[in-house]
């Protein structure tokens, strides 16, 4: 359904298939970033995601007596977001079982791609959040027999969350710290998503909301509050909020269609991260946020229906 307002243009070329390469390659300054950091670890999580995520399609698909739409390429988008939002040091299981829940629980049960309301790749996460709770909690990023410094200790949020440690700046915006495969490096997710916005695959309104927002709320906080090194800039940095704003909260399918809706859309995502990281005992608030603003999307589409052009509909009389 599209409730975008007449004239309606269609380019043939804009496909499917397209948009998911797309995706993909904006990726790889995230995925070269973690393997930087995490090394054979991230490959392997990465993988397991992307072949989780194309045997659970076929199997889904098969089961629905229907040929697996493998050649779009989402379930490797999918996959790959998947595993980029998975610590280094989960078991393998863990990024399997992950993969089936996003696409058996996020996608086909809705009809397969184009019905679901959620982001598959988030309820995947959201599933092994809950089932796997020691394995994907702030103890699960420190691994004190890895030889890379950046797993042996604490993620960035965790770390001023419990015990008042701030993060160089620099240290986020590289990569050089701990956390889940696509969260450490700011700069390539910054790289990756202008890079989505400028081929118009990701619609810019909806990170440009959630960047505008977040840096609002923390300015406030930061004049409301006592001085403190950890600023605005380390709060957007940190985490997987980049991340989730020009990736996960861009999938076109679960977020809103009209270009007010779409700056809604990111704008609550921020709000909801923020509100997360402040008041909840979760360092992070993405998964969350995501889950939860693509629950309100459809109600978001209704109330910001453009005008069509030459006016709005003539109403019968009652």
């Amino acid at each position: 359904m599209n409730i975008a307002p007449s004239p309606h243009l269609s380019d043939t070329g804009f496909t499917t298939r397209r948009m998911m390469i797309d995706v993909i390659v904006a990726l790889l300054p995230l995925i070269g970033v973690s393997i930087w950091v995490f090394g054979i670890r991230a490959l392997v999580q990465l993988a397991l995601g992307v072949a989780g995520c194309l045997l659970a399609e076929t199997v889904f698909t098969a089961m629905r007596r229907r040929r697996p739409p493998l050649g779009d390429c989402s379930a490797v988008v999918t996959g790959l977001i998947l595993g980029l939002s998975l610590p280094a040091t989960a078991p393998w299981y863990v990024a399997v079982i992950a993969s089936f829940a996003a696409i058996g629980f996020g996608k086909v049960v809705f009809g397969g791609l184009g019905f679901n309301i959620f982001n598959p790749a988030m309820v995947g996460r959201a599933f092994v959040m809950i089932a796997f709770p020691a394995m994907l909690g702030a103890s699960a990023y420190i691994d004190p027999n890895a030889a890379v410094n950046a797993i042996t200790q604490a993620t960035p949020l965790t770390a001023l969350q419990q015990e008042s440690i701030i993060t160089p700046l620099m240290d986020l915006l590289i990569g050089k710290t701990n956390g889940s495969l696509g969260e450490t490096s700011a700069i390539a997710c910054v790289v990756g998503g202008i890079y989505l916005c400028l081929r118009r695959t990701a619609s810019w309104e909806i990170p440009a909301g959630a960047i505008l927002t977040f840096a609002a709320i923390t300015f406030l906080v930061d004049i409301i509050g006592s001085p403190s090194e950890w600023s605005g800039l380390h709060s957007i940095s940190s985490g997987a909020f980049l991340f989730g704003a020009f990736f996960i909260a861009t999938d076109p399918v679960s977020s809103p269609l009209t270009h007010k809706g779409k700056f809604i859309f990111g704008a609550g995502f921020a709000a909801f991260v923020v509100l997360i990281r402040s008041l909840s005992g979760y360092p992070e608030g993405v998964m969350f946020a995501i889950l939860l603003m693509n629950a309100v999307a459809p109600l978001i589409n209704r109330w910001t229906i453009p005008t069509p052009v030459g006016g709005p509909v003539p109403q019968e009389a009652s």
